[in-house]
């Protein structure tokens, strides 16, 4: 909060009022957006519960995918739509806006990870806690240097790369059981996945919004922080029932299952996440060397 107060004053005083414009907000496009993702949350949700063929789970699924289908109708009609269909005519950023639901949705396995060191391990939430460390160190470390490397390797090398790194590392990670050491279950891979992040975050994001007109870049940056919500809400109702289909109970061997299943549930998005990179992101771009993010 206080890094946010700080940045909210900064950018009063020196960022550029853009021009002003006159419009409506989209108040059907957004409403539909809304109860469409989450009609979908709810029936993955209610999936872990019931099963997938439960009324409870193929009613709200159902649902989900038609007023998501109406939102489009909308958005096509709307003089100022909340979403312009025309962001995604371009390969790069749509498969920017996939890459991103999958690697972001992926990292929610971590909520399990918390929980298996803290049942297993019987850590306590600030050992937990710092357990992450590893990770984070090496992402902090590698992003800074992202600049420099894009100025000497293409952007979808780089990009390929971060999210190869972490999906070898949350396979490795995906591995955990009773017995599994911190070192070499938990701490090694997670300095794979540290520096598969760092790598792949800030040119996933220039990805996102690559091209893009001056009046759509809101709505292209909007996007990029939607589908990453989206993304890591369905994400983790998906790898919630993924695990319960493991085990339902609360005994360490029961945790151990369940954040294995999810971890490997999460190893299977970032390798869907690869695929999106190599067949939607990559081709798009000719260029060898990027010179800016």
């Amino acid at each position: 909060m206080p890094v946010g107060a700080v940045m909210m004053v900064l950018a009063v005083r020196f960022l550029p009022e853009t021009e002003r414009r006159g419009g409506r907000f989209d108040v059907a496009g957004a409403l539909l957006a809304t109860l469409g993702s989450t009609a979908l949350v709810l029936g993955i949700v209610d999936a872990a519960d019931f099963g997938w063929t439960a009324p409870a789970a193929l009613l709200p699924l159902a649902a989900g995918v038609v007023v998501l289908g109406s939102f489009v109708a909308v958005e096509r009609r709307a003089a100022q739509p909340i979403v312009p269909l025309r962001l995604f005519t371009s390969r790069e950023r749509g498969g920017a806006d996939v890459t991103r639901m999958l690697y972001m949705g992926a990292m929610m396995g971590f909520f399990f990870t918390a929980q298996f060191v803290q049942s297993v391990y019987h850590w306590t939430p600030l050992q937990a806690g710092m357990a992450f460390l590893p990770m984070t160190l090496v992402n902090f470390a590698l992003a800074v240097q992202v600049p420099r490397l894009l100025e000497r390797a293409a952007r979808p090398l780089v990009l390929v790369t971060g999210v190869a790194l972490t999906t070898v590392g949350m396979a490795w990670l995906s591995r955990l059981g009773l017995h599994t050491p911190y070192l070499t279950g938990i701490a090694l891979p997670m300095v794979l996945i540290g520096a598969g992040q760092g790598l792949t975050l800030a040119p996933l994001t220039s990805s996102g919004v690559d091209g893009v007109a001056a009046l759509d870049a809101g709505a292209a940056s909007g996007l990029v922080n939607t589908v990453h919500q989206i993304g890591s809400a369905l994400a983790l109702s998906l790898l919630t029932a993924v695990a319960a289909t493991v085990s339902t109970g609360h005994t360490p061997a029961d945790i151990a299952g369940r954040s294995a299943a999810a971890l490997t549930g999460s190893a299977v998005l970032l390798a869907l996440a690869v695929a999106t990179v190599l067949t939607l992101i990559a081709p798009a771009r000719a260029p060898h060397t990027e010179r800016s993010l």
